[in-house]
Order: structure tokens, then C-alpha cells, then sequence
């Protein structure tokens, strides 16, 4: 497509924060408008499978086991206690399934546990995604052959502004567990957290790096950072709604196709905040009580908002027997499908 772009420079970036408000939400509707039904919003469900102890220092993360957060480290969840969140998450309208593991990458001992976790979920007729940390390429390849749909891995923030965040990996070791994703067929899920003390220029950059990947992520979920007590980032001076906002605004333009996802501080945000974020082109949720370890909108607040703006939740065209997924919503604009994300 003409608008799909992966030379956008820094300065381009930051005009488009830069334009007044009604005008950069004016140019990112009609991108919106143009690529997605906009009264449409995909509905996810993202489960803590292996919670706590994780050897990162990510400051914003109340898994990391050297911070006191009173998140205790616990073993993988058995497949039967998955299988029946997924399918409470599909009775209350989600239509994809995200699984998170607090590891700095998986064990290969572990792959196994996780694949028969993927094939229960798709045998539900719901996309799977996972994050489970840094993915070599025959661990890629292994969750590709089990029928994972997406792969989750953030870039969190600018590659500038990273290592005031993180110092137990590098931003590469990031963009190589991207293309180890890539290569398999699997698609993306990636995107960052905002409101970490980044400047507004380290939040352009965010948004460049991602626009600038070989392939756009097919998801972009935008967190707004939850501050927990305990972790080097709480008590962070808040982001200005509006400047949240532009973000979202931004990575609609940038990225015309993808999914942009409203994730972590939703809960913190009101629904006014949220209608904006809709019309500025975010159309994908996570839906239920927790989103990882912090808490997100709970499912009947989230339906209320949808009836008083007119949305409907994304539904997929899935045969549960076979776990086949396509998404079909969106072919008669573009003549492609437009597959949804995390």
C-alpha cells in the first residue's frame, strides 16, 4: 500500500507530535478509517502462565525478583487451569488469547509445556499469542510449529533512552529475537511502555524504530506505565492524557495496518481518555480483571463503554474444531485481510 512507509525519520516523527491536537487526531482517524472498520475494537484476554521471579532488572516490572513488590515466584500453570481461563475468556467475547511468562527466555525443557498450551487454545478457536522473553531460532521455530499466531516482545522504549530502564539485556537482543519471530511466518506483537520519564523525543523514537522494522508489527500495544510500589520507576512523574493520546495518534499513522493496542494503565485511564484513544486508532483491548500482575477494566465496565460509543467487539471467523483463524472484517476495503494482533 502507498502509506505503508519504513523510511520515517526522526524530525517527521516528532511534527506529527508536534501538530495541534485536533489536527494530528483529524489525520489519524482518516489513516484509521481507511485501513480498519472504526467501530470495531478486538477484544483480547492475557493470562500470567509462569508468574514472578524473573532475574531482569526492567524498572517498571513488579516481576523482577530483586524488587520488593509482593509478587511471589510461581511454577507454570498446568494445562487443564490454562485451558479453562481461555475458555472463560472466550464466553466473556474474547476472541484472542495471550499467555505471559515471566522468564528471561524460556527453558527448551518448558517448550513442550507451552506448545500443548498453544494447541488447547487454537483447538478453542481463539488466536494464541506468547511471551515468554528472548527466543532463540529453534525456540522460535518450535512455538511456530506448534500454532502460534504471534510473538510478543516490546521494545519498551527509544534505543537512547533503554539502558536508563533495562541493564540486564541490550535494545539488540531484542530486534534478534524479532527476526528470529519473523523468520518463521509468525507474526509480530510488539510495541512499548510510555511515561517512564522518557522525553518526547525518546517517545518519537520508539515509535520510528517500530515503523522502521523490515515488517511493521502486525500489534502494537502502547502501555501507559503502572507505577508499583517498589520498583525503581514508581512515583515517575504521570504523562499527560493528551500527550498519550498523540502516541496513539502517531503509531496510527506510522503504522496504517497494525493493530494498535490499548494495554498496561488502562485501568487508570477514564472512559473519556479511552474514547479518544479509539478515535485516535487504537481497536484492540485486553479485556478481564488483570492484565499480567496489575489490574486492568473488568469485563462488565468495558462492555458498558463499548454500547455508549457504539463499538462492537471483533469477531473471527473460526472453526473450533480445527483452530484455523482468519479474520475477514476488513477485505472488502483493502482486498487483504487484515489479521488481528496482541
Amino acid at each position: 500500500m502507498s502509506d505503508i512507509r519504513h523510511d520515517w525519520s526522526r524530525d517527521e516523527v516528532l511534527a506529527l507530535f508536534e501538530l495541534p491536537f485536533a489536527d494530528l487526531l483529524q489525520r489519524a482517524h482518516a489513516v484509521h478509517r481507511a485501513h480498519h472498520d472504526a467501530n470495531t475494537v478486538q477484544v483480547s484476554t492475557l493470562l500470567s502462565i509462569k508468574t514472578g521471579g524473573c532475574p531482569e532488572d526492567c524498572a517498571y516490572c513488579p516481576q523482577a525478583a530483586r524488587y520488593s513488590t509482593g509478587v511471589k515466584a510461581e511454577k507454570l500453570l498446568p494445562l487443564d487451569t490454562v485451558i479453562e481461563h481461555a475458555r472463560q475468556a472466550r464466553a466473556a467475547g474474547a476472541t484472542r488469547f495471550c499467555m505471559g511468562a515471566a522468564w528471561r527466555s524460556p527453558k527448551d525443557r518448558d517448550l513442550p509445556k507451552v506448545a500443548a498450551m498453544i494447541r488447547a487454545v487454537r483447538g478453542l478457536g481463539m488466536e494464541t499469542c506468547a511471551t515468554l522473553g528472548m527466543l532463540s531460532e529453534e525456540q522460535a521455530e518450535a512455538l511456530h510449529s506448534a500454532g502460534l499466531d504471534y510473538y510478543n516482545h516490546n521494545l519498551d522504549t527509544a534505543p537512547e533512552f533503554y539502558g536508563d530502564v533495562i541493564g540486564t539485556r541490550e535494545f539488540q537482543d531484542r530486534l534478534d529475537t524479532l527476526e528470529h519471530v519473523r523468520k518463521t511466518g509468525m507474526k509480530t506483537c510488539c510495541g512499548g511502555i510510555v511515561g517512564m520519564g522518557e522525553t518526547r523525543e525518546q517517545r518519537a523514537g520508539l515509535l520510528q524504530t517500530l515503523a522502521c522494522l523490515p515488517e511493521h508489527p502486525q500489534s502494537v500495544p502502547v502501555n501507559r506505565l503502572v507505577q508499583v510500589e517498589g520498583t525503581p520507576l514508581a512515583g515517575t512523574a504521570l504523562l499527560d492524557p493528551f500527550e498519550f493520546v498523540r502516541t496513539i495518534a502517531a503509531a496510527r499513522i506510522l503504522m496504517p495496518v497494525s493493530m494498535v493496542r490499548l494495554s498496561a494503565g488502562r485501568a487508570e485511564m477514564s472512559d473519556e481518555l479511552q474514547a479518544l484513544c479509539f478515535f485516535a486508532g487504537a481497536n484492540s483491548i485486553f479485556y478481564g480483571e488483570k492484565l499480567l500482575t496489575t489490574g486492568n477494566p473488568d469485563v462488565a465496565a468495558d462492555q458498558k463503554l463499548f454500547r455508549r460509543l457504539g463499538i462492537v467487539a471483533m469477531q473471527l471467523d473460526v472453526p473450533a474444531e480445527t483452530g484455523t483463524v482468519h479474520t475477514d472484517i476488513m477485505e472488502h476495503r483493502t482486498g487483504v485481510a487484515v489479521e488481528t494482533a496482541v
